[in-house]
Parts: structure tokens; C-alpha cells; sequence
């Protein structure tokens, strides 16, 4: 009989490596809470895609100002800041992929349409302009709306904003109906262009398309160097003098809760050229107009366009830092905050299309891809029962141990990197299985083969393992290679199948060195296997052995007896 070799006479090192690794894994899961039983359940959650929650997934169309196609440039700068903006809010599991060579999907779960494009698709574009003349809206045909705010929109003008932390703001004339005339508008017509009092005349800022009514084209009404007219939320209008001060000499912006009221702020820091050019205009203000809480006195606040707000200048604000402040909520001065520190983006966008998945949706989709992984554990087992009858133990085990390892993994990396579990991913999880057992299937064979060649089952276990050992890594070599690639190259819902496939063939490889051979060692120490029982699935007589065991005792050999010469004579 061959003597064992040296690894199969230490199969515990191997299970206590397996077992150490589950310790990790767990310990790493529970982190800061590790002496907090009762709050271990809520780190084992699997995060889980669009398609198996809720959300939305939005198709934005990039339109640059000069009306032709984006630059592949222009189009990875966009999704980079796109990404940025629904990291910095806090939102996982988003995806902003590119389609084609102007179309990006983002898909947030959890979200609104209107959150989701509102979010992403603002150029996000802050200029801060002095306002030449304000007016209540111009409507000819119905009441202008009354202010409120909108979490979907900028915010409301009635928000008012402060230039500087010792700033207030004038109320904003409230919305009237009728035709506007230069005795209703406040401020200096002086110092407006000609053109510019034709557009005031026009505009009707009850029309949501009024950048349309008064001519403006992708962005123009972002060019620094003209005057315009705009809006606010509350309907009033304005005449804005050419910027100055520009958001791209912003640093840094972030919310926090104001502590005179129950609104929120948004603090803004500019960079050197941004302080001294938002220093000179403040004080060219301050010093011009002596505080009037009137045009031309009155700072603009402009985001893509829209007046957010047009406070007063108190005191010339020279520090290198202002403040956006009045009825935001944590909500909207977040995600202004966010937009502004991030950046503008290279290109404005089109709404396409929006998908939304409802949660019963969602849960019917995790229901059905559960069912269907379920069912395929449960054929694998029943293969298994019926061709390996005692085998079958150690493979389901084994399955087990995968599941355990997989779970435990998918759990780590969406806590630690956001990954989330989607249908597709499900179906790399199913097909993994089918990985697994093949690994199975590859060593049982190579054992069994042993077993017909007459050999004991400790000797089988060891050669068999041999043989298996190449294949089964040559296998799952090709395996996670065809999933690395599938993961580079392709895009969406794809990914996610890749990603759990080559996550499954590596724990397969981890499985079957740590847990299935050293199971296999010390079970065939025992009498039910390493004596071929019938139920063992490695009994010689049914697999057709050439031979019995080559361990089993023979029979001692008869020696004929020899005559004596004297008896012979």
C-alpha cells in the first residue's frame, strides 16, 4: 500500500484555513459593532440593483452649445462629474454608462424620475450677476403662479440669499397679472442695452419654455460676457448685467443648517481670482448704491440661468468666502452644494426616456430569480444523490460552504464598495453552481478511476487528487478569464453577470483545496467509505473493479508439503 502523503495526513490545516477565513469575513461585516450582538443583523444585508428594489433609470441626450456631437472627451467628463454628483449624495448603487456616442443612462435606485435628472442632468453652471431691473411677471392671459417651493427645482426665489455671511435680502415683489411696464420694474434702465429691454418686454416667465420665448439657444443664457434676462421660481423677472464672478472660482461649497431659523445654508469658498473679483463687485456695489434693497443694488444668484435669489449688498464681502442662505432644506442645499463642488458640466442634456421600477416589481424579480437558483440547487443535489449516493454528502456540504463564502462576500463588498446585487448577477450566482458541481464531478471520477484500478481508498484519494487537481484550475482558469473579459468589455446589467461569476469561480477554487479534499481525506479513514460500502458510491464491486481493494488482507499462500528422501524410498 502507498503510504499517504504529507498533505493528506494534515487535512486539518486546511479546514482551520477555511475556518479562518469565515472569521475574517464575518468580522470584517460586523466592524465597529462587534460588541453589539443586537446590532449584528442589520450588516448582513444584501444590497441589492434597480431591478430588484426600486428606482429609475433615465436616458439624457448631450447637446453641445455648437449643435454637433460631443467629443468622447467632453462625454467621459460628463459621466465622471455625473458620478460624482450621485456619490456625494450619498445615493449607491447609481450607474451612469455611456450609450452610443451622445445618449447616458443613469440609473439610481430608490429615486424619483425627477430627483434622478435633476441630480445629474443640471449643467450646474453659477454665475453671480448684478440685477439692472426686476419686475413682476408679465402674464396676458392667466394669473401668474404664486411662489412656493419645489424640491424638483431650483429653489424658490422666495429663498433668499445673502452675498456674505452679515448679508439679507429684500422681499421679492410678489407675482401680479397684466402687462408689465417700466413704472412696475424697479432698477436702473440705463444701464440696459437696447435689446436686452426688447427681451425684458417679452419675456413671460409664466411660461415654463421662456428661454425658448425670448430666444436663448442651448447655454446661451450661461455666456458671462452679455446681459440677460431670467427668471425665479416665484415668477418675478430680470435684467442681469454680464458676470463677473464665476462659478468655475469656486472651491468648495457645502450645506449645513442655519442657525437663526430652520432653513438651511450653503457656504461657498472662492479660489484667489475668485476673491478678489467677487471683493471688487461687492464693493463697487456697496459703495455705488449705499445699500438700497433695490435694483441695481440687488446680486443676482444665477444657476443655469434661473436667479435663485438676488439679495442686497449690506458689506463688501472681501474674505474669499460667501453664503447662499433661506428656505433650502437639508435636501436642496445639499445637492446644490454637491453640484457646485463638482463642477459644471462640459455639456447640457435632453431627457429621452425614464423607466421606473416599482417595488412590487422589484420583489417579484427577486422572488423569480431566487426560485430559479433554488431549483437548480435542488436538481444539482438530486443528480448528485442519485449517481454519487455517499459522495453526494461532501458535494452538498461543499455547495453549502460556496453559498456561505459567496454570501459573506457579496455582503463585504456592498457595505465597503457599494456593490449591489442585481438580476443579472443572480444568474451568474446560478450558473456558478453548475461551476461548482463540475469541480466535483472532475475529482469524483478521478477518484472512482482509482477505485476501478484496485487501489485502497486512502491511496485512491491522494492519486485521484493528483489527476483532478490540473483540471479542476485549468477549468476555473478559463472560467474567471472568460468573466474578466466579459467584465471589461461590457456595459449594464452584463457586468453584474460577469462580476458574480468570476467572484463564484474563485470561491470554487477555495472550496474544493480547502474543504472538499481534506473532507474527503478523513472520510476515507472511516469504515462506511474507506471500506466501499454499497451507499458509499465507492463500492468496488459496483464500479467494476479489476481487482479487490490492494489493502485488503489476502489469504496467506499455501505451501505444498515436500516429501522426505526416506518416505520417497
Amino acid at each position: 500500500m502507498a503510504p499517504p502523503s504529507s498533505k493528506s495526513s494534515r487535512p486539518g490545516r486546511a479546514l482551520a484555513v477555511l475556518a479562518g477565513l469565515i472569521v475574517v469575513l464575518l468580522l470584517a461585516i460586523v466592524g465597529g459593532d462587534l460588541a453589539s450582538p443586537g446590532n449584528w443583523s442589520q450588516h448582513f444585508r444584501v444590497r441589492l440593483g434597480l431591478d430588484l428594489t426600486s428606482g429609475t433609470t433615465v436616458a439624457l441626450q448631450a447637446v453641445t452649445p455648437r449643435g454637433g456631437t460631443p467629443t468622447a472627451t467632453e462625454m467621459q467628463q460628463a459621466i465622471q462629474i455625473m458620478n460624482n454628483r450621485v456619490n456625494g449624495a450619498g445615493v449607491t448603487e447609481a450607474q451612469v454608462e455611456q450609450q452610443g456616442k451622445d445618449i447616458i443612462n443613469v440609473s439610481v435606485p430608490g429615486q424619483s424620475a425627477e430627483k434622478v435628472v435633476n441630480l445629474v442632468s443640471r449643467t450646474a453652471e453659477l454665475l453671480f450677476r448684478q440685477v439692472l431691473l426686476q419686475a413682476p411677471n408679465r402674464s396676458s392671459a392667466a394669473p401668474s403662479p404664486s411662489p412656493s417651493p419645489s424640491a424638483s427645482a431650483s429653489p424658490s426665489s422666495s429663498a433668499k440669499a445673502s452675498a456674505s455671511p452679515s448679508a439679507s435680502a429684500s422681499p421679492s415683489p410678489s407675482p401680479t397679472s397684466g402687462t408689465t411696464t417700466w413704472q412696475q420694474a424697479t432698477g436702473d434702465a440705463a444701464l440696459v442695452s437696447a435689446p436686452v429691454k426688447a427681451l425684458f418686454n417679452k419675456l413671460d416667465c409664466s411660461n415654463k419654455d421662456w428661454r425658448k420665448l425670448v430666444g436663448y439657444g442651448n447655454g446661451q443664457y450661461d455666456n458671462p460676457k452679455i446681459q440677460i434676462v431670467s427668471c425665479d421660481a416665484a415668477g418675478n423677472k430680470y435684467v442681469l448685467d454680464k458676470s463677473k464672478v464665476l462659478g468655475t472660482m469656486i472651491t468648495s461649497a457645502g450645506a449645513q443648517p442655519n442657525q437663526t431659523g430652520n432653513d438651511w445654508l450653503v457656504n461657498i469658498n472662492f479660489n484667489g481670482a475668485g476673491t478678489k473679483a467677487f471683493g471688487d463687485l461687492t464693493t463697487m456695489m456697496y459703495d455705488k448704491y449705499h445699500q438700497s434693497p433695490q435694483p441695481p443694488d440687488l446680486l443676482g444668484v444665477v444657476l443655469d440661468g434661473t436667479v435663485v435669489s438676488a439679495p442686497y449688498i449690506q458689506s463688501p464681502t472681501v474674505g474669499g468666502n460667501s453664503q447662499i442662505s433661506g428656505s433650502f432644506n437639508q435636501t436642496t442645499a445639499t445637492e446644490l452644494a454637491n453640484q457646485l463642488s463638482y463642477g459644471k458640466l462640459p455639456l447640457s442634456f435632453r431627457q429621452q426616456s425614464v423607466q421606473s421600477i416599482s417595488p412590487e416589481l422589484g420583489r417579484d424579480q427577486l422572488a423569480a430569480g431566487l426560485l430559479a437558483g433554488a431549483l437548480g440547487l435542488l436538481l444539482v443535489v438530486f443528480y448528485l444523490l442519485l449517481y454519487y449516493r455517499g459522495l453526494a454528502v461532501i458535494a452538498v456540504f461543499s455547495l453549502v460552504i460556496s453559498a456561505l463564502l459567496t454570501y459573506l462576500s457579496v455582503v463585504l463588498l456592498g457595505k465597503y464598495q457599494g456593490f449591489a446585487l442585481s438580476l443579472a448577477g443572480i444568474a451568474g450566482l446560478i450558473v456558478a453552481i453548475g461551476i461548482t458541481a463540475d469541480s466535483f464531478v472532475v475529482y469524483f471520477e478521478r477518484l472512482r478511476d482509482e477505485v476501478r484500478e484496485g487501489r485502497s481508498l486512502r491511496a485512491a484519494v491522494e492519486r485521484g487528487w493528483g489527476r483532478a487537481r490540473r483540471t479542476i484550475l485549468v477549468s476555473d482558469t478559463v472560467s474567471f478569464l472568460a468573466a474578466a473579459l466579459l467584465y471589461y468589455f461590457a456595459i449594464g446589467g452584463v457586468r453584474g453577470f460577469a462580476f458574480t461569476l468570476g467572484l463564484t469561480t474563485l470561491i470554487d477554487v477555495v472550496v474544493v483545496f480547502t474543504f472538499t479534499k481534506p473532507m474527503m481525506t478523513l472520510l476515507a479513514r472511516t469504515k462506511f467509505y474507506g471500506q466501499g460500502h454499497p451507499l458509499s458510491g465507492l463500492d468496488p464491486k459496483r464500479l467494476g473493479a479489476r481487482a479487490p481493494w490492494r489493502a485488503s488482507p489476502r489469504p496467506a499462500a499455501r505451501v505444498p508439503a515436500r516429501t522426505s528422501p526416506a518416505k520417497e524410498a
